[in-house]
Parts: structure tokens; sequence; C-alpha cells
């Protein structure tokens, strides 16, 4: 088989993934990322136990709330995107759950204090004083949060160099100045950089399908000659490695005003 054709069967294998949902199992053997030490999907469990009514925020296919042991008796989740919103409904409905359709930017669609524990992974963005209204007082705000430059040696061989403002777009430090300009307490703010190796193009190509922000307008034919040499390079040198950037976040909304 020549370089050409692996190539493109590569490209074609990670054109065809379906990328609905957050389940990354189709990277299995293609690609790896280190995971943050404190276990975000443990300590969200955990929560979820003690708490009486819970909503994950951005829930994509729902996959990181169905894992939990327990739900509360009230659980809700919101997603934005149509696919996600079938999946997610199809894996929480069976545990009790309600699937809420609403977009990213919209407010949340419920009252004032009406969740003890809002949590919620990866969210695109994170709306603090949404987060803070649909609290009661002593609930709990509990996300692990993509992080400042995350993956952007991939990023940055497609765009070249970005601004130092986009490079640390998403610094914890912002977050916690957010999220106490809502009124809330941060209790916890960690953070960690990550290996992330990519074993083949195919991978690269799937990964960026996904994560659609990552090089926004990503298509194929759009980067091909830059597709085709990071594959010689990765055939020549092994996987290319980056670095993906988490960070842990916990805030409490106050008892008392």
């Amino acid at each position: 088989m020549t370089t050409t054709r692996t190539f493109e069967a590569l490209v074609d294998e990670g054109v065809a993934a379906p990328v609905e949902g957050w389940d990354f199992s189709w990277f299995e053997g293609r690609a790896s990322e280190e995971r943050p030490s404190w276990g975000y999907a443990r300590g969200m469990g955990e929560r979820l136990a003690r708490a009486s009514a819970a909503l994950d925020v951005q829930t994509g296919g729902g996959e990181v709330l169905a894992s939990a042991p327990t739900l509360p008796p009230l659980t809700a989740a919101t997603e934005g995107w149509p696919p996600n919103v079938a999946k997610a409904t199809a894996l929480l409905h069976p545990r009790g759950a309600v699937v809420v359709a609403s977009p990213e930017d919209a407010p949340l669609p419920f009252a004032d204090g009406a969740f003890d524990l809002v949590t919620s992974r990866h969210p695109v963005t994170t709306h603090w004083s949404e987060i803070a209204r649909v609290l009661r007082p002593g609930g709990t705000y509990f996300s692990q949060q993509v992080g400042p430059a995350s993956v952007f040696e991939l990023v940055e061989y497609f765009l070249g160099p970005l601004p130092e403002d986009v490079r640390n777009g998403r610094h914890p430090d912002r977050a916690r100045a957010a999220a106490e300009a809502a009124g809330l307490d941060v209790v916890d703010l960690r953070a960690e950089r990550l290996r992330v190796e990519f074993h083949d193009i195919g991978a690269v190509v799937h990964f960026l399908r996904k994560v659609i922000w990552m090089v926004p307008g990503f298509t194929v034919d759009r980067y091909r000659t830059e597709l085709r040499a990071l594959h010689e390079r990765i055939e020549e040198k092994g996987p290319f490695v980056a670095h993906s950037a988490r960070f842990l976040i916990e805030a409490r909304k106050p008892r008392h005003p």
C-alpha cells in the first residue's frame, strides 16, 4: 500500500466516524490523553448522591451524567445541539432525568433557586450569573473546564501562532473572577496540563470534526496539504504530541446575602 493510499484511507476513516455526543471510544489505539488527577466523574457522582435537585449544563450526549451511580430525585440536563439532545434523552430518560433543549447562549430555562447542585463538564461557555441564579443558597457549582491554550500545538499547526489574548482566553483565574463577580465563593480551583498523542492522521481529522471550535471551519479539503504533511511527519517520527489544559472549579452560593 502506498503512502498516498494509506493517507487517503486514514482520512476517510476520520471523516466517516460519527461525531455525536462525547463518547471518545473511537480513539482507542489511535489517540490518547492523560486524565486529570482529580477524577471529575467520580467527584460529580459523589455530589450527585448527596443532592436533592441537580442540573447538568451542556450535557453533550449525557454520557458523563449517565455514568453516575446515583441521580437525585430531580435531575435535569440542558443541551443545545439537536443530535446530542436526542442521544442524551435516550440515555438519561430511563434514569428518570429530563433533557431540555436549550441553546448554549440562552438563559437557563429554570426558576431561581431550583437546584442545590449544578454541574458541567467542558462547557463551551459558562454563564456565571445564570448559574448563580438557579442555585439555591448553599448550593454548589462543580465543573471541569478546558483551560488556556489547550492542544494548541495542533491548533497552531493549522492556524499559525495565535495572539496571547486567545491563548489565555480560558484561564482559570478569569473563571474565578467571573464566579466571584456573580456572587459565588470559589472553594476549589485546580489546573493541570496533560499529554495528548495522535497516532495517525485519521485521529486528527476525527478530533477536529468532533471538537469544532479547535480549528473553526475545519474541512479535509481546506487543510489537505497540511494534513498530508502531518501524516508524513507522524509516519516518520511517531505520534504528534500536544498538551491539553484542564481545570476544576467548585463554587458555592452563600447561604445568606
